[in-house]
């Protein structure tokens, strides 16, 4: 196990952060810590890191417990959300930043920096200042800065939330497959599930300071432990029908909940009329007058108005218990 995070507890002027939380991340693994803003998702990769003491717990990385130990000493990496480069600094000194404060050899700093540069798709800026570079470039050099290092663990707190859409998804793709060359064992911080979803070997769950569910994306999202995971991830999220809905037998103290894209529209469903629909690219969301919406294919949208039939499988529909909201 390349990391372990056992029943780490972190509170701030009472408000608890992080819950008794056991997360394990395996050699070579990239796992997603995912959830809404607030979760606890930052905290804990900082605690991880050093930069924030737990209140109670253990953190080990490498089998080695480095609960106090300072963070120059845990061997880890990490990538910041607002990349905190040196304005000052080149592209080049800006990656060999560390190595130099570890006094360590002109020619060593140098090695490691063109490598780590090369690897990154930054070697051609290395002369160029931050202020020169865009948005994905100075996402590369944060990242570049974090290779150097050769870490046991990178930590990445939401390095992707400050680029645009388009952005995201190549440096999405560039970090999957720089984790695939380097073997490295990554922890990924987001509050985008599709980022979560597509990215992470495994993704782990985060609400109010919990971790609700640890798998990968396929189990995730196919069988959520609970309401809250299952209307997280999910774009539109989950529809939950209610007792009196026709889509599916109503059971008391029972929670029923179906994908839009297991809502069908045609054959012999119940009717139902189309109040609502947003083109979305290739999918269209469909929204009807029972209350969910459907997700089909742009080609296959019915018109707004229309009268259309829904029919929902019984084997599609997630049931949960009421009180509890845990999957039955």
């Amino acid at each position: 196990m390349s990391v372990a995070v056992r029943q780490v507890r972190k509170e701030y002027d009472g408000v608890v952060a992080l819950d008794s939380v056991d997360l394990e991340v395996a050699e070579g693994e990239l796992l997603v810590v995912v959830g809404p803003s607030g979760c606890g998702k930052s905290t804990l990769l900082r605690c991880i890191a050093g930069l924030e003491t737990v209140d109670a717990g253990s953190i080990w990385i490498k089998e080695r417990e480095v609960t106090t130990v300072r963070p120059a000493a845990r061997n880890v990496s990490m990538v910041f959300q607002s990349y905190a480069l040196f304005p000052h600094l080149t592209v080049e000194d800006n990656i060999g930043f560390g190595l130099v404060v570890r006094e360590e050899s002109k020619r060593q700093v140098k090695e490691k920096v063109a490598r780590a540069a090369a690897v990154t798709g930054v070697d051609r800026l290395l002369g160029r200042k931050p202020f020169q570079l865009s948005g994905g470039e100075r996402q590369r050099v944060a990242l570049a800065r974090a290779l150097v290092r050769d870490p046991d663990v990178f930590l990445l707190d939401e390095p992707l939330s400050n680029l645009d859409a388009g952005l995201r998804v190549q440096m999405r793709a560039e970090i999957r497959a720089l984790h695939r060359s380097l073997g490295a064992t990554m922890i990924h911080v987001t509050h985008d599930q599709v980022e979560a979803l597509t990215l992470g070997d495994r993704i782990a769950v985060l609400d109010a300071g919990r971790v609700r569910q640890v798998g990968t994306p396929v189990e995730v999202y196919g069988r959520p432990c609970d309401l809250f995971v299952a209307r997280f991830l999910g774009s539109p999220p989950l529809n939950v029908l209610h007792g009196d809905s026709p889509l599916a037998q109503a059971r008391p103290g029972v929670i029923a909940g179906v994908r839009p894209e297991h809502v069908r529209l045609g054959g012999e469903g119940v009717a139902a009329r189309v109040e609502l629909v947003e083109v979305a690219g290739s999918d269209a969301y469909v929204h009807l007058d029972l209350g969910v919406v459907a997700r089909v294919p742009t080609e296959e949208r019915p018109a707004e108005g229309a009268h259309v039939r829904v029919l929902v499988r019984d084997a599609d529909v997630h049931r949960f218990d009421a009180e509890s909201e845990r999957r039955l």
